[in-house]
């Protein structure tokens, strides 16, 4: 068993790590390669089943995921293959920003009904949001207990950026909770939105 760590790579070195270990085989051998994201997974799949290897992929943890690849042998090396194995990036420049943590105004335990739909609705884009934003009553969704946390976590995990108001934890005394992302300011949230290519508020 050969374990090739790509935890903290970036797109295209999980792909050329895992190549280099493949193409370093003398016989049958099994290669298991850890990384922390589902684009990582998506990339090394993709370019190892393209060997003829058998590939199965399994979540871990919390940003921790691990590709197991079943080899004959080493591959046969093509220059370039690396980067022709990188998804291209999935984000869109759009923001959604999230102000409640109930959605519409009418009944609340339908608001929060809803917009727990609303985030699990991202997850499914075909093309995910550069970053959501989360102040006010919606900090609450970012912090230990929120249903929508293994959602949050599975965009994260993708490349969202998440991003909630310090002010709004610290407001809710829930600074000490926040579970997804990571703590910011005013002037970052006005600057996100300020260049953001659409933002989407539900």
């Amino acid at each position: 068993m050969i374990t090739v760590n790509a935890m903290g790579d970036h797109c295209p070195v999980p792909v050329i790590k895992t190549k280099k270990a493949m193409q370093a085989l003398t016989g049958p051998e099994t290669i298991e390669v850890l990384v922390d994201n589902e684009i990582a997974v998506q990339n090394v799949s993709k370019m190892a089943a393209s060997t003829g290897g058998q590939v199965s992929s399994e979540k871990c943890g919390d940003a921790e995921f691990k590709i197991t690849i079943v080899l004959e042998g080493a591959p046969k090396k093509e220059a370039g293959e690396e980067e022709e194995m990188c998804a291209p990036d999935a984000r869109s420049n759009t923001v959604v920003v999230v102000a409640s943590d109930r959605m519409g105004s009418g009944n609340d335990e339908l608001g929060k009904v809803l917009i727990k739909g609303f985030i699990f609705a991202v997850t499914q884009l075909d093309t995910l949001p550069k970053t959501m934003l989360f102040y006010n009553g919606g900090a609450t969704l970012t912090t230990e207990g929120s249903d929508s946390l293994e959602d949050l976590k599975s965009l994260e995990a993708q490349g969202v950026e998440i991003m909630t108001c310090g002010t709004c934890l610290d407001y809710y005394g829930l600074k000490d909770k926040l579970a997804v992302g990571t703590v910011t300011n005013m002037y970052s949230i006005v600057e996100t939105m300020a260049s953001a290519g659409k933002i989407i508020k539900p």
